[in-house]
């Protein structure tokens, strides 16, 4: 099967200074196939949120490739690429507060993508807002309300309803749930799930939460310090870890039951992050890793398949490990 979303040793760096970059997304290669939803994790910091914005362009790429359908993305978005690949890619943003326009309406949020797009009447792209806000649970009546008038949850629907209204064939999604409850979480991800079957939507869904990731998600990918440590299908990933730091990342998840939880020991991950900024070779993790050996601390690993390669599967078990080579 040929990927939707092709990801080529992308890299984003930021500069801070004389002769120093922060590493935020660090060579990083992979690929995410129509239809599928693939979970992105990992401590805050770890670049997850770049990488996405970088997919679609928020960011420019300081190297590497990003091919969408077959077509190599450019390096620098211009105003007409934004505009031409609006109706095939689009973002969910981490905060329903800040991600919506205070001085425009609902109606005007949701609606905005399609005045932009040709051949459609305002009276066309009003029925489509009232279509899609009744999808995400909300009625034509909020048209004329205002985004501070609304909670968390209802402000989300609103800004998958924006994303979704194009028609894309991928999402970003950008811990579309961090900021909202805990009831209101499960709504959210319910209704993306809904949404995904229904339209045939291809996901990149990056979260905290590793329950919840593995409950919505195919595929996981596990991000620290701007690379790839490891990727499997979510089963794999959340109940048979392989890298050091996926084992913590996964001990660290709270139980459902507090009564386990209560009694389940520390899992605190010992010594320091390391700075992002100039990047030293060696494994990133080696300083934190109970299982360090002494190159670990010289020689970067590379993201390398630990079972045999079957060249039909879209679903490689890969681990970034000295442990594995």
């Amino acid at each position: 099967m040929k990927p939707l979303v092709e990801i080529s040793n992308l890299v984003k760096y930021f500069d801070i200074g004389p002769r120093q970059r922060v590493h935020a997304v660090d060579d990083v290669s992979f690929n995410i196939y129509l239809q599928e939803i693939v979970g992105l994790v990992g401590e805050s910091g770890s670049g997850k949120s770049t990488l996405g914005k970088t997919l679609l362009g928020l960011h420019n790429k300081t190297s590497g490739s990003v091919a969408f359908a077959g077509q190599t993305l450019p390096q620098r978005y211009a105003s007409a690429d934004f505009r031409a690949l609006a109706p095939k890619m689009q973002m969910i943003f981490q905060d329903p507060y800040s991600s919506l326009n205070p001085r425009m309406t609902v109606g005007e949020i949701v609606g905005e993508g399609l005045r932009l797009q040709p051949n459609l009447s305002p009276n066309q792209v009003q029925q489509q807002v009232v279509h899609w806000l009744e999808l995400v649970g909300l009625s034509a009546d909020h048209r004329s309300r205002y985004p501070h008038e609304f909670s968390g949850g209802q402000r989300q629907r609103i800004g998958i309803a924006r994303a979704l209204i194009l028609k894309p064939e991928f999402v970003v999604c950008d811990e579309p749930i961090s900021a909202l409850d805990v009831s209101v979480q499960a709504q959210v991800v319910n209704l993306l799930g809904e949404l995904t079957k229904e339209l045939g939507l291809t996901l990149l869904f990056i979260a905290h939460d590793l329950s919840m990731v593995r409950y919505i998600s195919d595929r996981m990918a596990v991000m620290y310090l701007g690379g790839l440590v490891e990727v499997g299908t979510s089963a794999e990933v959340f109940f048979d870890p392989k890298h050091p730091y996926t084992e913590t990342l996964i001990a660290s998840n709270p139980e459902a039951d507090p009564v386990h939880e209560r009694q389940r020991p520390s899992t605190t991950i010992q010594g320091e992050i390391p700075s992002p900024v100039n990047v030293q070779p060696g494994c990133r993790f080696a300083n934190r890793c109970p299982r360090a050996m002494p190159h670990c601390a010289s020689e970067t690993p590379t993201l390398q398949p630990i079972v045999p390669v079957d060249p039909t599967s879209t679903t490689q078990r890969l681990v970034a490990c000295h442990l594995y080579t």
